[in-house]
């Protein structure tokens, strides 16, 4: 994995070579043929997993052209005046046009409610409990199993005191406590170390959600005040949502990309 942009920053200095857009003409031309000669020539698992990922990237395709044709339905159909009063259920009717920003904006904060969003890992690995939990054997013979210690990276609040350890069913070591993360902004293309301000939804279930676990995947809640991002009506933001894109708990740090 390059550690920088430096092909970028020599086209910037030098330029392209006399030929480059005539030879990316010419593979984008090839690729083509390519993914087809690939796509019939490959059998068994290999055929239909490909076929399985092709199929997905044209079912996209049509859902993100779909989105973007504007709809014809109801359309206004003339500015003329009408003669004498119309009753007020009418009123409405004749000037209605459908705004396709103002639905699309509607479904996203649909898809929102319902957990669903635009995220870059769409589908992660699901973890075990066995994976997850280590069973803390308690009592004077060490024979109660009833506690568990997390094994994953966790978030607490700021105000968060343990429980008496009598009464701590789930404990979550301070080592592996995290307050920040790493976020990057995919269309700035800069990385920030931001406070982590909740956990919004963990992929393996509302148990880890309720309990702070940061796996892979997870949507976590961070604080871009720093940042100065407004909103179209011209408020600061103050948090956005990000999606974990490591695994915390072996790196010792949290990746994040930031759902814009």
């Amino acid at each position: 994995m390059p550690q920088g942009d430096y092909i970028e920053l020599h086209q910037k200095r030098n330029g392209y070579r006399f030929d480059h857009f005539e030879r990316k003409r010419k593979r984008d031309a090839r690729e083509v043929h390519e993914r087809s000669s690939k796509a019939q020539k490959s059998i068994g698992l290999k055929g239909k997993l490909l076929a399985k990922k092709n199929y997905a990237e044209k079912a996209l395709m049509k859902k993100t052209i779909a989105m973007h044709e504007e709809s014809s339905k109801r359309r206004k159909t003339d500015d003329d005046v009408a003669d004498g009063a119309l009753p007020p259920y009418l009123l409405d009717r004749e000037t209605t046009t459908r705004a396709k920003i103002l639905s699309n904006t509607i479904k996203q904060k649909r898809k929102e409610k319902a957990g669903k969003w635009e995220v870059p890992l769409p589908k992660v690995r699901p973890v075990a409990e066995d994976e997850m939990f280590k069973v803390v054997r308690t009592g004077k013979r060490k024979t109660k199993q009833w506690k568990r210690m997390i094994t994953k990276a966790t978030f607490v609040g700021p105000g968060f005191t343990r429980k008496p350890p009598k009464y701590e069913r789930f404990i979550r070591p301070s080592g592996l406590r995290f307050t920040k993360a790493h976020v990057t902004h995919p269309e700035l293309k800069c990385t920030f170390n931001l406070e982590i301000i909740g956990i919004k939804k963990n992929p393996n279930g509302p148990m880890y959600t309720s309990l702070g676990v940061i796996t892979k995947g997870t949507i976590i809640e961070v604080n871009v005040s720093e940042l100065g991002l407004v909103t179209p009506a011209g408020k600061v933001v103050w948090g956005k949502y990000a999606q974990v894109t490591n695994n915390p708990e072996n790196d010792g740090c949290i990746n994040a990309v930031l759902l814009v």
